[in-house]
């Protein structure tokens, strides 16, 4: 397959307010590739076992994609990363997928869904996880990746605009043993009937899209959606810097600035100011991440209710 050009304006809205995209870079095919682990997840999930073929299918639906919103992550292929797999309580999720009979898991900004497949892949039961996007069309490209339809998987979607709080909004973080039923997960439209539900909210490559004041808001919006139950958590991975501000990243010829946290202002966030101190544990790792033909730090973290 030759590289894709894209045919839209070479200015694009990336954020909120807060990042453009100025000549939007074509694809390039050539930068393909999967790991071994990767590979085996895709080939099984997708029925393909021949490489090419694969090859070619991923392609294709990398290429619808960019077509709806070149987002860097679709360029360099790192919505294929399996980004759920690296975190350390990876394992915890499972735990809580096969140990609670209710166990919900929200995979919000989820693009093509990949780590929501891999989880049910790997034994999260699908009637309990719901993907989220504010692209609705990367939903029904999930379905196309992976080869299904409404009626061959059994997760949810529900597209949306996590800043519109019709959509999602601050609620007070549920506490203490009472146990509610959760909602009829195939009628939701919004993800606050979730508030005190999800038992595994996972945020992958999302909030350092947003400013300072909007992190913080979603952050409090999580929280709410976050079961009393010990054990529950919300995990994500995210730029970062050693002192939290503004970064400039490089984005084919743009230079889109970005708001990070450092790890001890991410704790400190999650700790203290969105959570009571030592209600939460807060696990922060941070480590170079090479994406988009630069190195940025970026941080793998956890926040689990004690």
């Amino acid at each position: 397959m030759d590289s894709v050009e894209i045919s839209q304006a070479d200015t694009f809205p990336f954020g909120r307010g807060l990042i453009q995209i100025v000549d939007v870079p074509p694809l390039d095919p050539s930068i393909y590739s999967l790991t071994p682990d990767e590979a085996e997840f895709f080939k099984a999930a997708t029925g393909i076992d021949d490489d090419d073929i694969l090859r070619t299918h991923i392609l294709r639906a990398q290429e619808k994609a960019y077509k709806i919103a070149p987002y860097p992550c679709i360029l360099d292929f790192s919505f294929m990363r399996m980004w759920i797999t690296k975190q350390p309580v990876y394992q915890d999720i499972l735990d809580i997928g096969r140990e609670h009979a209710n166990a919900i898991f929200l995979d919000l900004g989820c693009c093509f869904s990949v780590d929501s497949r891999k989880l049910a892949f790997d034994g999260f039961p699908p009637r309990g996880i719901i993907s989220s996007d504010i692209k609705k069309e990367f939903l029904e490209l999930s379905h196309f990746l992976f080869r299904t339809s409404n009626g061959t998987w059994a997760g949810h979607s529900i597209p949306g605009d996590v800043l519109d709080p019709e959509m999602l909004s601050v609620a007070p973080i549920a506490r203490g043993s009472e146990v509610r039923s959760p909602p009829d997960l195939s009628t939701l439209t919004s993800l606050n009937p979730l508030r005190g539900h999800c038992s595994v909210i996972n945020v992958s490559c999302f909030l350092h899209l947003f400013t300072e004041e909007q992190q913080l808001h979603l952050a409090r919006a999580l929280a709410g959606l976050l079961s009393p139950e010990p054990g529950s958590l919300i995990c994500g991975t995210q730029f970062s810097d050693k002192e939290k501000g503004y970064i400039t990243a490089v984005i084919g010829s743009s230079k889109p600035v970005l708001f990070c946290h450092s790890p001890e202002s991410w704790m400190e966030l999650w700790d203290g100011i969105v959570f009571e101190k030592g209600e939460v544990e807060v696990k922060v790792n941070a480590r170079p991440l090479f994406i988009a033909g630069q190195t940025l730090d970026n941080m793998v973290w956890s926040v689990k209710r004690l």
